[in-house]
């Protein structure tokens, strides 16, 4: 079966950690003794978000910049991408030693609309938590807001995935090799009439995870996160497309935490995807199974 699986931040970083070196090989490596069950059986595509990297990288522009030119959202972009594929990929290779999969690190870029709204509206939070008096320091130069009861953040623009330009070269390679792809929803790039240029966003790796699994015809999704079920009032386990898009319309998922994934499941079922699983790395192979986590399908069936 053909699979991308969409690494959440909790797999690279826990909540409350400082994002330190050994935290990050430490974590990184539980993640992959998770993955490889799956990964030895499968053709495997696995993503990352960078929320909290792209963010810290910004933070040392900003501190740097007397120093050193600062670069632009999409250059950090390609620069997490780096950051985490490296150690996730090394970890990986390290898991696999004794068997025949390759691993490869592509770095990732994913076209979207120059006109989109997001670019009027920016509303991805990035890098680290501010209180009020940290914050307006900032507000001159970059859009703050309040994330939840957990402080101010940074907003940036946060586009619509159209299309992952690497999509021919990673469809070949999944054949034989288990690739890493579309870190932290790829660099944003949009056509211009010289060609493709780089832009100031962030794209959600949930919905770039499922563009690129509908361009290779992957058969499962599998959207990992810090908690084992999709939540209303209870975890959901099994429901289907028509279900979980009616409960999406009634507001029940939001934009700042569960919704981007809702949304991820719904795109990739609607273009001829079977199955969308969200869940914990912990409970991957049981979810697979159909024994734990979220699952989302079309329509019922056995196995």
């Amino acid at each position: 079966m053909k699979i991308v699986i969409a690494l959440g931040g909790n797999a690279i970083i826990k909540k409350g950690e400082k994002e330190t070196y050994s935290n990050l090989i430490f974590n990184i490596k539980n993640t992959c003794k998770n993955l490889a069950p799956i990964i030895k059986k499968h053709k495997t595509v696995i993503s990352f978000g960078n929320g909290p990297e792209i963010g810290y990288l910004a933070l040392q522009n900003e501190i740097a910049k007397n120093k050193i030119p600062p670069m632009p959202l999409d250059i950090l972009g390609a620069e997490s991408q780096g950051l985490i594929g490296y150690p996730l990929e090394e970890q990986l290779i390290n898991e696999l030693r004794n068997t025949k999969k390759d691993v490869a690190t592509i770095l990732t870029q994913a076209l979207v609309n120059k006109n989109d709204s997001a670019f009027r509206n920016p509303t991805k939070f990035i890098g680290p938590f501010y209180t009020y008096a940290q914050a307006q320091k900032f507000k001159n130069k970059y859009r703050i807001k309040k994330d939840s009861n957990r402080g101010y953040r940074r907003v940036v623009p946060s586009p619509k995935p159209i299309e992952i330009i690497e999509r021919k070269t990673i469809k070949k390679l999944i054949k034989n090799t288990i690739v890493i792809a579309v870190g932290g929803g790829g660099i944003p790039v949009i056509k211009t009439r010289s060609g493709l240029k780089g832009v100031e966003a962030v794209i959600d790796k949930d919905l770039a995870s499922a563009c690129l699994a509908n361009s290779i015809h992957a058969q499962c999704l599998i959207i990992l996160t810090s908690v084992p079920y999709a939540y209303l009032n209870f975890g959901i386990k099994k429901i289907l497309l028509r279900e979980i898009k009616e409960l999406r319309l009634q507001g029940h998922f939001p934009a700042g935490s569960m919704g981007p994934k809702i949304e991820a499941a719904v795109n990739f079922l609607e273009n001829k995807g079977k199955k969308v699983i969200i869940t914990s790395p912990e409970n991957l192979m049981k979810a697979l199974n159909n024994k734990a986590g979220t699952i989302i399908t079309k329509r019922w069936f056995n196995g």
